[in-house]
Formats: C-alpha cells, sequence, structure tokens
C-alpha cells in the first residue's frame, strides 16, 4: 500500500552553507533524471546494484559494518542465541541467494530520508547497498521498513515489489528498538533525526541494540559549535562518551554518495560507564529555537493556519492543505528536492 501523506510544517529556509555530510543541492551533484516506470527504476537498481557488488568499496564497507553487528550482538544475551542467528561470513553471498526465512533473525532494519530513488542516482546506490547489506547478513527483506516524505507511487510499488514495509507515517525518527538488535541505515540525514533516535531509545539497554549507519558523530562534533549541539542536539552531545564509531571506506567511485558516513554503535560497558544522572534528563526535543532544521517535521500548527501535506514534487504536483494558507501566501519548496526530502515553507506571494 502507498504510504499515506504526511502533515508538513512551515519551516525558514536554509540560512547556512551545505555542511559535509549533507546531500548536495541540484548541481553540486549527479543530475536527476526524471523518473522512469517501474520497471526502469528496478532495472537501474539491479545495475547499481551489480556496480557496487563488484567494487572495493563494497566489500570493504560490508566488512566494516558486520564486524560492528558483531560486537553489538557479542555483549547481548544469549550469546549462542545473537550470534546463531546472524550470518557474517566472509563472502558476499550471490545474487542467486535467497534470505533467511522471517524466523532465522531478530536483527531488524529501519531505513530513513533515502530520498527519490527512481531519479536520483545517488539515493538509488544507497538503496542498492542496503539490499546489499541485508543479503550479507541475511536479514530478511520482511524484517526492513523504509520511509521517506518524498516517496513517488512508483517508489512506493517499486520498494514493496523489493519485499520491504513502506512505513506510513512519519515518526520523525523517534522509533523505539523494543528490545530487538535494530540496524538504523540513515545516510545524510537531517542531524535532529539522529537525535530524535537516541532520544526514543534512551536507556544503556536500548541503546546497547541500536546501531546506526549515517552521519559522522564525530564531524558533527567537530563542525557544530558546542552549544549549538548542546542545545540543538543534547542527546547526540551526551552520548558522544559512550559510542564507537567507525567510518565506512571512501572511494573515489562512491566518494559523493558515502561521504562522512559511519557505523556507530554502544558498547555497553561504555554505556553503564556513563553518569547516573545523564540518563535521567529525557525531555523530547522540539527544536523551537533551532534555526536550520533539517527534517520534516509532523508536528502542525493549525492556529497559525500554515500546515498541509505535500505530495512529491514531479509533473501535476498538488498541495493539499488543512486549513487553506493565510491571505497573501502561496506554497513553495525550499531545499534539494531532487534527492532529498524538501522543506515546506509558506512565503508571501
Amino acid at each position: 500500500a502507498a504510504a499515506a501523506l504526511e502533515p508538513w510544517s512551515a519551516v525558514a529556509p536554509r540560512r547556512r552553507k551545505r555542511a559535509a555530510g549533507r546531500r548536495p543541492r541540484p548541481g553540486e551533484g549527479p543530475r536527476a533524471e526524471p523518473e522512469a516506470d517501474g520497471e526502469a527504476v528496478l532495472r537501474r537498481l539491479r545495475e547499481a546494484e551489480e556496480d557496487l557488488r563488484i567494487s572495493d568499496f563494497c566489500s570493504s564497507a560490508l566488512e566494516t559494518i558486520t564486524e560492528c553487528l558483531r560486537k553489538q550482538l557479542e555483549q547481548l544475551q544469549p550469546l549462542t542465541e545473537a550470534l546463531g542467528r546472524l550470518h557474517l561470513g566472509s563472502s558476499l553471498p550471490s545474487a542467486s541467494q535467497e534470505p533467511l526465512a522471517s524466523s532465522a533473525s531478530h536483527v531488524k532494519c529501519v531505513c530513513y530520508g533515502l530520498g527519490t530513488f527512481a531519479s536520483c542516482p545517488t539515493a538509488r546506490i544507497q538503496l542498492a547497498f542496503m539490499l546489499l547489506f541485508l543479503e550479507k547478513c541475511q536479514v530478511p527483506r520482511s524484517h526492513c521498513w523504509v520511509y521517506d516524505p518524498l516517496f513517488s507511487q512508483t517508489e512506493v510499488s517499486v520498494l514493496t515489489s523489493l519485499g520491504v514495509t513502506v512505513l506510513s507515517e512519519n515518526e520523525e525518527g523517534k522509533r523505539s528498538v523494543q528490545g530487538q538488535p535494530t540496524v538504523f541505515y540513515m545516510p545524510h540525514c537531517g542531524t535532529a533525526l539522529y537525535n530524535n533516535l537516541l532520544w526514543s531509545n534512551w536507556s544503556a539497554d536500548a541503546l546497547s541494540r541500536v546501531l546506526i549507519i549515517g552521519n559522522s558523530f564525530r564531524g558533527l562534533e567537530e563542525r557544530l559549535l558546542a552549544r549549538i549541539l548542546q542545545e540543538n542536539y543534547p542527546y547526540i552531545a551526551k552520548i558522544l562518551k559512550g559510542l564507537e564509531e567507525v567510518p565506512l571506506p571512501q572511494t573515489p567511485q562512491y566518494t559523493d554518495t558515502f561521504n562522512d558516513t559511519s557505523v556507530h554503535w554502544f558498547p555497553l560497558l561504555k554505556l553503564e560507564g556513563l553518569p547516573g544522572d545523564l540518563w535521567a534528563s529525557q525531555e523530547e526535543p522540539d527544536y523551537q529555537d533551532c534555526e536550520d532544521l533539517e527534517i520534516i517535521r509532523k508536528a502542525t500548527d493549525r492556529s497559525a493556519g500554515v500546515t498541509g501535506q505535500f505530495s512529491p514534487p514531479g509533473p501535476g504536483a498538488t498541495v493539499h492543505t488543512t486549513p487553506d494558507p493565510l491571505p497573501g501566501q502561496e506554497y513553495r519548496p525550499t531545499g534539494d528536492t531532487e534527492s532529498h526530502p524538501a522543506l515546506v515553507a509558506w512565503s508571501p506571494k
């Protein structure tokens, strides 16, 4: 089934230059292609997958991820059961091999912010790599959930045909692992999405079951002022001493696709060694004072008359608003509408 449209809230346009680890704006990265039909999208996806499969990047990156996942599972109990449910062989399975049955693994995968892979080569490569990761670790595709507010009906249909589940609700990254080891595949997502994910799993037990493939947390620490990091993204700031981070390898072929991307996992011994009062504060992030928020908000502000639902850009795209925009206002998208969820704002005509 197609993902339901989500409410969108008014946000301020970007005021700063693109930081490292963000998706390139139009003209900075590979040129977007016109969206094709489902069969053409699947063909391009298979081509991207085969190119990845024979690349030096893929084998090295998958080894990095599986080694981190192995270490994560080793700290969970029961040890023999956890390791027995994950295939971490040294070789990449061939395309003809089927994943294990759903009952063979308890590892889950959640993917946020993939982008419009039907028209964006970068997003398509990132999807192909996720599929190879699931294959490598024999995580059933039925244990994988994906969401992006810009998915078109064609993209939803393609993903469904691949066997993954397209979420119908914008979770804003606020998903609890609920006791299950979970890989969150979030390449080049907005910083608030990572912060929300940490908040939703803010305990040593829950975080020990989280593995994040996404923007480097160490890179965020280096780029952002300490005050900004602590005020706007406090859960990232507080967990920096409780994680292990391993960067994905950088190769010329995939520099733009996986730049500033790392694997993050949370050793239980490190988490248990953090100050006890660190876990006491569990206030939900609201980002009211954040001027450069780079995620799509589910929250609405009906009193201001600026909320609405957004249909992905393309021929005949429309905006359905509830209630109507205020007099003298019109819809306009901001940000990179080709490869990353656009930010929506009402502006004077």
